[in-house]
Order: C-alpha cells, then sequence, then structure tokens
C-alpha cells in the first residue's frame, strides 16, 4: 500500500460521518434512516470509496511499472 494510500483510508473513516448521520437520523423517519444509512455507507464506506481508492491506487501503481 502506498503512503498515501495509507494517509487517504483513515481520512474517509473519519468520525465526521457519525455527525451526518446523527443529522439524517434526527430529520428522518426510522424507515428512511435506515435506508440512507446503508447507501451512505455503500458510497463511502468499505465496500465503496475505500475499495475505489485501493483499486485507483493498485491501478496507478501497476501503469508505473
Amino acid at each position: 500500500m502506498t503512503a498515501l494510500l495509507q494517509v487517504i483510508l483513515p481520512l474517509s473513516r473519519c468520525p465526521k460521518k457519525n455527525g451526518y448521520w446523527q443529522v439524517a437520523e434526527s430529520s428522518l423517519p426510522a424507515s428512511q434512516f435506515k435506508a440512507f444509512r446503508q447507501i451512505f455507507l455503500d458510497e463511502f464506506g468499505q465496500s465503496g470509496l475505500e475499495k475505489e481508492l485501493v483499486r485507483v491506487f493498485a491501478e496507478d501503481r501497476h501503469e508505473e511499472r
């Protein structure tokens, strides 16, 4: 894993995401919040943004060789 990726991944896991969830939870009905949380995690969690970052860095590293 590249040094830059080692810096970026922890930032993508930042606690600020919890603040977004709290705002959404306070303003959405429970069923809508559950859907929002799942979409948010899909986009910005390990299966979304993190996976995409790892893929991009791996491709870039492969192309440099």
